[in-house]
């Protein structure tokens, strides 16, 4: 069924055979077609319901076309439409009961809607439609609910509780449904928006409810502070922690099946002044890592990357502030080096993609299994490829160097601002300049933008002046990364007006902003004399060097991002800096006065 539904789609024009062959493999690596096609950018939902529905010969409906009345939603209980994903469309005359599923063909679900029409005298009939117009309209995992959640929680024993830390109290509090469905619905809701992060925080008069999504905070409910005790005191019970500890912080970690999908949360505990602050990291366990091309990096730059990953040793380091992709880089890298005949291993903080062939093991500092103790042991189990999480120390520095100069190929992290600053990095953290020439092969500087939702897409108008600052900087672009389709002169620029697949944001997911510098011969002497600035830049030069502000610049005239987020992430590259290795910047563009073409 897959492969009719690919063939459909490049039959159309809509996907091409090249990008068939990359979904194929994310398939092949546990990805739902799905998520590959449509989480990965390749074709809009909307195209997608259509091939499903032409594969399953049933009717194709719009739902942003169709008006569904709130008594034609009534016709099925919550806990159906909920449990089974399943959306009433209509019920006519004829007693025939039109419905869509949110996964086509889900046999629990359709035998359930069966069983229920039966017992009405009803005639089901099974339409598709997009995923995210059902979501829509079912509001699954809806964020309204906890409002509901939180009014039904007894108020004198969460005051109670508070006062006198009465743990009794908040052992009792979160025993009761409310407070359970409250906290299950703020995750479920996170994982549905693509949440990377869940931030509940105490502000006085209220308990504030943050997703991180796309890299960004956005602000999605506010509780009662009365709430709050209970519902940190619910997190600690999931994640086995100490309920009656609030001076210091703690660690833990909880995991949930949400849309058969295996979901784990990172627990942060923190005290603040006259309360506690909790962070859940949202872990997807059930996804692969990702290609490249799939991430946004270019040709040009996979073809580098995946010459140098081929080498039999030496260190390729990706760079770059947290959150900024550095891991998924990695295993993307690891993915394509994964074969029978490699020994691949890892230490992990904590493992975020979990890959069958990889040898994958977390560290746990506080019993003294730190990245530097694991490199030790894993040298000892004959590795062909070794990747570390971070080097963070001397220590675990020093031992990187000595297994790649010891014939194996090593993968790690940095924090630093860009390409040019690993090397003072590791420098400044005691590693000889010397042994950084003998073995360093590839550096990667990475960011993260927003991209531009595809469904609501539209060229964006500039302000002259602006373009016409920009214009001089792009001048500057090596010319071998400017495709035909890119006229410098007369750049058109891209952003998203909003609509429901975004929720009217105008982004839908992320694409890497990279910077590759290659250690050649002439850039591993430049290492031993200490990595001079001016010399540095020449050698960039010479290598046709595409720096992260120029990459940036080239993906929103590449449709893939807005202008708007080349100024965010310059403007954070710029508050970030710290080290004396980094090109002079071309004078940042205030402001961008944008508004879209009628």
């Amino acid at each position: 069924m897959n492969e009719a539904i690919l063939r459909s789609l490049i039959s159309k024009g809509i996907l091409t055979e090249q990008s068939a062959n990359i979904v194929r493999d994310l398939v092949a690596r546990g990805k739902t077609l799905e998520q590959a096609l449509v989480g990965g950018r390749y074709v809009s939902d909307v195209d997608y319901a259509i091939a499903l529905a032409e594969a399953y010969g049933l009717p194709f409906l719009n739902l942003d076309k169709w008006e569904v009345p709130s008594e034609t939603l009534a016709l099925l209980p919550d806990e159906v439409m909920k449990t089974f994903r399943v959306l009433p469309v209509s019920l006519g005359s004829d007693q025939v009961f039109t419905f869509a599923l949110m996964n086509p063909k889900d046999l629990r679900a359709e035998e359930a809607i069966d069983f229920y029409a039966s017992g009405k005298g009803w005639k089901p009939k099974q339409v598709v439609a997009p995923a995210t117009q059902i979501q829509k309209l079912l509001k699954i995992g809806g964020i309204g609910d906890v409002t509901e959640y939180a009014a039904q929680i007894d108020t004198s024993k969460k005051e109670r509780a508070k006062e006198e830390k009465d743990v009794e109290g908040l052992k009792e509090i979160i025993k009761g449904a409310p407070v359970a469905r409250m906290l299950t619905t703020i995750m479920a809701n996170a994982v549905e928006q693509h949440a990377s992060d869940i931030h509940i925080e105490p502000l006085g008069a209220e308990s504030r409810i943050r997703y991180r999504i796309d890299g960004v905070l956005r602000t999605v409910l506010a509780l009662p502070a009365s709430v709050h005790p209970a519902l940190v005191a619910r997190v600690k019970v999931l994640a086995n922690l100490k309920l009656d500890e609030t001076r210091v912080p703690q660690d833990g970690r909880i995991r949930q099946t949400y849309a058969d999908k295996k979901i784990d949360f990172r627990i942060s505990t923190l005290p603040v002044v006259d309360n506690e602050k909790v962070v859940l990291r949202i872990l997807d366990t059930t996804k692969g890592a990702p290609t490249l091309q799939l991430l946004g990096y270019r040709k040009e730059h996979v073809d580098v990357i995946m010459e140098e990953i081929h080498k039999s040793h030496g260190m390729v380091l990706v760079t770059g502030p947290t959150g900024s992709g550095k891991s998924t880089t990695l295993f993307a890298c690891l993915n394509l080096l994964n074969n029978d005949g490699v020994n691949i291993s890892t230490l992990e903080d904590p493992v975020e993609y979990y890959i069958q062939g990889v040898n994958q093991s977390q560290v746990r500092p506080q019993i003294g299994y730190t990245f530097a103790a694991g490199l030790r042991s894993l040298l000892r189990q004959d590795p062909n490829v070794i990747m570390v999480g971070e080097i963070r120390d001397r220590e675990t520095a020093e031992l990187a160097i000595h297994a790649s100069l010891t014939g194996h190929l090593m993968f790690s992290t940095l924090h630093t601002n860009d390409a040019f600053g690993i090397v003072p990095r590791l420098i400044d953290i005691g590693v000889e300049p010397f042994l950084l020439a003998a073995t360093i092969n590839l550096g990667i500087a990475q960011r993260l933008a927003r991209r531009i939702c595809d469904q609501c897409k539209e060229v964006q108008e500039i302000e002259p002046e602006v373009v016409e600052k920009l214009k001089q900087e792009m001048r500057a672009i090596p010319k071998k990364y400017i495709v035909s389709s890119i006229d410098i002169e007369n750049p058109v620029f891209y952003h998203g007006r909003g609509c429901v697949q975004c929720k009217d944001t105008g982004y839908f997911g992320r694409v890497a902003i990279e910077e590759l510098l290659l250690f050649t011969v002439n850039a591993r002497k430049l290492v031993e004399k200490g990595f001079p600035t001016v010399d540095v830049i020449e050698e960039a030069k010479n290598q046709d060097m595409l720096y992260l502000r120029q990459d940036a610049l080239l993906k929103s005239l590449e449709g893939h991002t807005t202008i708007e987020e080349v100024f965010r992430l310059s403007q954070e590259t710029e508050e970030e800096e710290d080290t004396p290795i980094v090109p002079t910047k071309v004078e940042k563009v205030a402001e961008v006065v944008a508004k879209p073409v009628v």
